[in-house]
């Protein structure tokens, strides 16, 4: 069951945040660290993200909302980016981080809005084939 999980979650993985950033992900994973990504792998990945029930953009936007309001911004920044892969449009980011306004506070919307424009400039330098 676990390896099935884990494929599983891998699969998730991939197609959420892209192929690139689970491999740099894989490619840096140490003996220290390899049961914490076997566990992100399985229980997010492979488990809550596996489910059925709501939208792949639907479950970006509670990620984006819940990581913006707890401050987490670089995670913010990479599931922004991940929107290219879960369907989740900017105009929806943008109502979610209003919404995080609202119920969690204006400074981590603030810091959340200032993230969520660099990971879009930078998607938008990448399609334009920039560095």
């Amino acid at each position: 069951m676990a390896d099935e999980s884990y494929r599983d979650g891998m699969k998730v993985r991939r197609q959420v945040l892209g192929d690139e950033h689970v491999d740099a992900a894989v490619a840096g994973t140490t003996e220290f660290d390899e049961d914490y990504q076997r566990f992100i792998t399985e229980g997010a990945w492979g488990s809550v993200w596996n489910r059925p029930g709501l939208t792949p953009a639907t479950r970006s936007l509670l990620t984006i909302a819940l990581l913006a309001a707890s401050g987490h911004t670089d995670e913010v920044a990479m599931h922004v980016r991940a929107t290219a892969n879960t369907g989740a449009t900017p105009a929806e980011v943008r109502e979610t981080l209003l919404h995080v306004a609202v119920y969690a506070g204006v400074p981590a919307a603030n810091r959340a809005f200032a993230v969520a424009k660099e990971a879009y400039a930078a998607m938008a330098d990448d399609d334009k084939g920039g560095t």
